[in-house]
């Protein structure tokens, strides 16, 4: 679960010149803030599942 935590913090720090440079006028890095955004979201929805996954572990155990 951290793997993929740590991975959606890497994502967001590689991405953060892109977002400043498409509010400065670029619109290509508009593109490259839109497929990094995608990128998270499936990072964010396996987070979410490996997290659901974890709760329902630990309910079945008690």
């Amino acid at each position: 679960m951290n793997k993929i935590f740590d991975e959606i913090k890497q994502k967001i720090a590689e991405v953060e010149s892109d977002v400043r440079k498409f509010n400065d006028g670029n619109n290509a890095a508009g593109g490259r803030v839109r497929k990094a955004m995608q990128d998270i979201k499936k990072l964010a929805q396996d987070l979410r599942q490996e997290v659901l996954t974890v709760k329902e572990a630990r309910a079945s155990q008690k």
